[in-house]
């Protein structure tokens, strides 16, 4: 008999961030044109902002990115070699892209660098045509194995017939930009056919290209018009959702504005083969791609087999498909998927391992996987190896009521849906899981719970914020959240940029924010600079005395506070910091604001940050200091109107932590229920 398991119901409409693999291109071929095009909807995500920083590194005149600007390209004679390596972070997409982009400058030179992860990652497949049009591509590890760090000269190329034993889009893109951008013709071919954006974006822009089943031909000397672009919500991420709405038991989602390339939906015919239902809404093509509104509803799920020309067209969606049929009637099997081997991750042994260390039956192949799946509550810890994909499919397993599943690097989802944990919270029908779940979940963090608890604690400088929080969250056993603590670690990279202070803008401290993740220990959100904690550098007296001036950026505390929702969005948290009961989370399920006298919070500064009782002198300076502060930060720094004040000038710290611990338990049980 199969086990009765705790309702999930979905809800609601979301529209998921903007197709990354658009993005990306939407920068390059905007930086190509000569003219002026406006991007809308486009994904603010560190693989996105790689190449934006890539791009200006080469003399494009590129915006900060947002929901709608404009790049006024100067043409492919603007280009320069860059002066420093091209730093790619975890993007595979800008490496192969930019590859080809400078492969077919003449005379341009390029060094490009990436994360650890990046740098395993194998790029010979994309050098070999590059190579035979007549670029020099140069690997420069000792092993001369073909992965980064990697060298790329721009030659006078040559017209091939590119024969490509894999289907893959970003080599046929980089291919087409080699050509493009030095007039030469180009024929590729696939065995099965790859995403296809680059050819549609290209057409919307004059270029002539000639299509058939298995491949593309672009005649030599072909030019770029400008084109405005609205970049839709992106396939991949709308198929984690989607997918929750088909573990859920009832509800109906809908995912709004999605692409609908066919090239593209490979998961969701997947998925409907495996019983769940997916309407297609408001369809229209909009610059040459297919979009519209997906209603999905929960189904009963069968097993299914996925290979050959599904690959190609489901390949990134490969875990959360895997992650369903754990939970489907019957055996899947995923064949012919060997590229999963060398993405973020080894993604076929990511998927493997932590779907058994959950319970599941699964047996791994050397080109994918046979799943059993299973009815029973999964518990256990997924490892994510930083790989952003895996993150979210075992993120929608972990939604599912019953299970006891933690994960290990929730903030790695930012290299391409920033928003992933708030969306996935807010399809969940929390009412309906509320009604039916009663303290099931009690104490447990992050562990199935679609409605992490959160705990907001607000209050003016040196009002003992953090430290009060940090024991907060100790005794509730929670994670913490320093919200000040992003802020520094961005006065920390834009400090090390060179540039005065008194000199920074909104854009270029924002051009230094994907360096900037963070990542979960055993008790706190760490914000992490260039994959490191900085933790004493961030505290130092120069990133304090330009703390502020950071802090006052409308952009960066817009940034800041989505990267503190992702966290609270992730696991239970107690988070402290300006405005987080009003504009942060003003939903949260307890809202404490602190006060004290200045010249108490500037002798508790003072003992602090000297580490022995300050004089009188000492304090009246720090009071004058704290009060100039409290003056600039004012309009950060006023309560929620539901939030409970607590005065600590006369009480100890462990007074004032007893306080909120009993304040929060109380709201805890609230949230439960009867």
């Amino acid at each position: 008999m199969s086990p009765v398991r705790s309702p999930l119901v979905v809800r609601g409409a979301i529209r998921v961030p903007g197709d990354k693999s658009m993005s990306h291109r939407a920068l390059i071929l905007a930086a190509m044109t000569n003219g002026s095009t406006r991007i809308r909807d486009i994904l603010v995500s560190a693989d996105v902002y790689a190449t934006a920083g890539a791009l200006r590194a080469m003399g494009v005149d590129m915006p900060a990115l947002s929901a709608d600007f404009v790049v006024h390209g100067r043409g492919l004679s603007s280009f320069h070699s860059p002066e420093s390596a091209l730093d790619c972070g975890n993007s595979g997409t800008t490496t192969r892209l930019l590859a080809g982009l400078v492969a077919g400058l003449e005379g341009r030179v390029a060094r490009f660098e990436g994360d650890a992860s990046l740098s395993r990652r194998p790029m010979g497949r994309v050098a070999v045509p590059l190579r035979e049009m007549g670029a020099r591509i140069e690997f420069e590890r000792p092993d001369r194995h073909d992965s980064l760090p990697m060298r790329v000269t721009g030659g006078a190329l040559t017209a091939i017939t590119c024969e490509n034993t894999q289907a893959s889009a970003q080599v046929k893109g980089a291919v087409l930009l080699a050509a493009l951008a030095s007039g030469a013709g180009v024929t590729v071919r696939e065995p099965y056919r790859s995403r296809d954006h680059t050819e549609r974006m290209l057409t919307a822009r004059g270029v002539h290209l000639i299509v058939t089943a298995d491949g593309v031909t672009m005649p030599p000397a072909q030019r770029l018009a400008a084109v405005d672009v609205e970049v839709p919500a992106d396939p991949s991420s709308a198929t984690f959702l989607v997918a929750l709405a088909a573990l859920a038991t009832a509800g109906v989602l809908r995912l709004e504005q999605v692409c609908l390339n066919p090239t593209r939906t490979g998961a969701f015919e997947v998925l409907e083969r495996m019983g769940v239902r997916i309407d297609r809404e408001e369809v229209r093509t909009v610059g040459g791609e297919p979009i519209g509104t997906l209603v999905v509803s929960p189904a009963a799920l069968c097993a299914t087999s996925i290979g050959g020309a599904d690959i190609p067209r489901c390949i990134d969606e490969l875990p959360i498909l895997a992650c369903v049929a754990a939970c489907a009637v019957g055996e899947t099997w995923i064949t012919g998927a060997g590229e999963l081997r060398v993405k973020e991750s080894d993604r076929i042994r990511s998927v493997v391992d932590n779907l058994r260390q959950l319970g599941v039956e699964v047996h791994e192949l050397p080109d994918g996987m046979r799943i059993t799946g299973t009815q029973a509550a999964l518990t256990g810890h997924v490892l994510t190896h930083g790989d952003h994909r895996i993150a979210m499919a075992f993120g929608v397993l972990a939604a599912m009521p019953d299970n006891r599943i933690t994960i290990d690097d929730p903030g790695c989802v930012s290299v391409s849906y920033p928003t992933f944990w708030r969306d996935l919270a807010a399809a969940v029908d929390h009412t309906a899981v509320d009604r039916t779940a009663g303290d099931r979940n009690a104490g447990d963090r992050n562990a199935g719970r679609p409605s992490p608890l959160v705990i907001a604690i607000d209050g003016p400088a040196a009002s003992g914020k953090s430290s009060t929080a940090q024991w907060v969250a100790q005794q509730l056993n929670v994670h913490h959240v320093d919200s000040g603590a992003f802020y520094r670690a961005l006065t920390l990279v834009a400090l090390e940029s060179q540039v005065l202070p008194d000199q920074w803008t909104p854009d270029e401290v924002m051009a230094l924010a994907p360096r900037i993740t963070w990542r979960l220990t055993d008790r706190s959100v760490l914000p992490l600079v260039d994959g490191h904690v900085r933790d004493d550098a961030m505290r130092d007296t120069p990133v304090t005395r330009h703390v502020s001036r950071v802090a006052q950026m409308a952009a960066v505390r817009h940034w800041v506070n989505e990267q503190v929702r992702s966290a609270g969005s992730a696991t239970d948290v107690v988070v402290d910091g300006r405005d987080i009961g009003t504009a942060v989370f003003p939903t949260a399920a307890l809202k404490v604001f602190l006060v004290a006298d200045p010249w108490e919070r500037a002798r508790r500064r003072l003992i602090q940050r000297l580490g022995r009782r300050p004089n009188d002198p000492e304090i009246a300076e720090e009071t004058e200091a704290l009060v100039a502060r409290d003056a600039l930060d004012a309009a950060q720094s006023a309560p929620a109107r539901d939030a409970i004040t607590i005065d600590t000038t006369t009480v100890t710290q462990e007074e004032q932590v007893e306080r909120i611990v009993a304040l929060a338990r109380a709201a805890r049980e609230r949230r439960q229920g009867p």
